[in-house]
């Protein structure tokens, strides 16, 4: 099974104007710590404000999160029809919000908690695969064994075509980058998984503790979408029972619109991407990225693709009172 379909009856609901409740239904999750506010919108009916965005994400007046995610029927967004084009099984979208209301292309940490949220709901079984729309396009979800050994379900998803912007003369760095609290301007790697990234090696953990992230980077030139920047510490490769050589890498990140946060996986699989391009020929396909949430999975697909898979977690269910529309 992949997913329930919209109830073609809730099409008379959405005829009319979108509605913006006083009081949202709410449910608190996170992926490696990367936390998120999900909104059951099956009925595609709910209009979310910037400003409701910032409002029900912000961690002393509000719940606290990182994103906001609706899960909401892909006919009812532009995007959602583009995703419906490319793929008809995508009826349902991943409208993701980043915390200062800003729409987002993707969120890999996200899309598995979206999973998870989905199977709460009973739209998806948890077998096959569910098959959602994003910004960034579609993308497909399947449960999968946790290979850390720890007790959360873990997904992967299929989170599409890597590429390097400025190409294979860049790949040493197209970017200059400076980090507060590190002394010098280090080289960044642009990487694009459906958002921007920048990618910065650093020498050790020492520097990596240094680095202060409450303040976004200055990334030169300046990327015309803005950029997330993952700062990394290559932390060499073994092989695995069966042979699996598995590089690692520790990771910290500043996301644009958000700050700072616990992990972030299409930065994961930016950094992961990035480390195994500098490695060069014979460098493993298979990467464990540590952030300071957790640790994920990113694996080097075929033709220049990759898949993300890590932890969901839902913590706490509330409702919450929105501010009055100014």
């Amino acid at each position: 099974m992949t997913a329930t379909r919209p109830d073609p009856a809730a099409g008379s609901a959405r005829a009319g104007a979108p509605s913006r409740p006083e009081r949202l239904a709410v449910v608190k999750g996170h992926g490696t710590e990367n936390d998120f506010l999900l909104v059951d919108d099956r009925a595609g009916v709910l209009d979310l404000l910037p400003a409701d965005v910032r409002a029900l994400t912000d961690r002393r007046a509000g719940l606290g999160a990182d994103g906001v995610i609706r899960l909401a029927p892909g006919d009812t967004l532009p995007e959602g029809r583009a995703c419906l084009a490319e793929d008809p099984a995508a009826v349902w979208f991943m409208d993701y919000r980043n915390a200062d209301g800003t729409p987002a292309e993707m969120c890999g940490n996200g899309v598995r908690v979206t999973a998870l949220f989905a199977e709460r709901l009973g739209v998806w079984d948890g077998a096959g695969e569910l098959v959602l729309g994003t910004r960034a396009g579609v993308r497909r979800v399947r449960r999968v064994a946790d290979p850390t050994g720890g007790a959360d379900p873990w997904y992967a998803v299929e989170m599409g075509a890597w590429h390097l912007p400025a190409g294979g003369a860049g790949a040493a760095g197209d970017a200059e980058v400076d980090v507060p609290g590190l002394d010098v301007t280090r080289p960044g790697l642009s990487v694009d998984v459906g958002n921007p990234h920048t990618v910065v090696a650093l020498a050790d953990e020492r520097e990596l503790s240094a680095a202060d992230l409450t303040t976004a980077p200055r990334v030169a030139p300046v990327p015309p979408r803005g950029t997330n920047v993952e700062i990394v510490v290559p932390l060499g490769e073994r092989s695995l029972p069966g042979g699996t050589l598995l590089g690692e890498l520790r990771m910290r990140v500043h996301e644009r619109g958000v700050g700072e946060t616990r992990s972030c996986g299409t930065g994961a699989c930016a950094a992961a991407m990035a480390v195994r391009t500098w490695a060069g020929p014979g460098a493993p396909d298979v990467w464990w990225v540590h952030v300071p949430g957790g640790t994920v999975q990113v694996t080097a697909l075929p033709a220049d693709r990759v898949e993300l898979a890590g932890p969901a977690v839902l913590v706490a269910d509330a409702v919450v009172t929105l501010p009055a529309a100014g």
